[in-house]
């Protein structure tokens, strides 16, 4: 998929975070209040018929784009963060970095039995964070009807590790 305001809009970054890694900012969207607003008006055209019963967004750039999403379509949103930053009662689901692991949680309370939800996040690499979202969202008797992401990049094979769920993206990237 390629989407030619995004694609203007989001800054590179070679070598970050380290040497060979073309890093796609997508803080750079943020800036450009144009860029920003059509983000959000293609992801309501996409989720406006596909509506999700709630959505779950991923820490923290995740948020930023999902909240908007949620208050336009009138839906639920639940905040995945990183661990120890939610009070209270927690599912909590781990997965591999390439540097080790790491865990996210949510609040128990606020994932609700029975409903599907949208779970967005800026950036689909590998998948391993959507995936331990996934899990999180299960772990509370709801189930996971779709991943969303404004950048994919497909050559990590995100579609294969997220299969059977699947996977709407605004542009697929290249690190190469």
């Amino acid at each position: 998929m390629y989407d030619e305001i995004l694609d203007k809009a989001i800054r590179r970054v070679p070598d970050f975070p380290k040497p060979g890694i073309l890093f796609f900012d997508v803080t750079s969207i943020f800036t450009n209040p144009s860029a920003f607003k059509h983000a959000i008006d293609r992801m309501v055209e996409i989720y406006s018929e596909r509506k999700p019963d709630a959505i779950a967004a991923v820490e923290s750039r995740g948020f930023l784009f999902a909240a908007p999403l949620a208050d336009r379509l009138g839906l639920p949103l639940v905040l995945i963060r990183k661990k120890g930053k939610l009070p209270g009662d927690v599912y909590r689901a781990s997965y591999s970095l390439e540097y080790g692991e790491a865990t996210i949680e949510a609040h128990k309370a606020d994932i609700e039995k029975g409903k599907k939800y949208l779970v967005i996040d800026d950036l689909i690499a590998t998948g391993g964070t959507l995936n331990a979202s996934k899990n999180l969202i299960e772990q509370g008797g709801a189930t996971v009807a779709e991943f969303f992401g404004i950048i994919g990049i497909p050559e990590l094979n995100y579609r294969e590790a997220l299969a059977p769920t699947p996977v709407t993206t605004l542009i697929d990237l290249s690190e190469k």
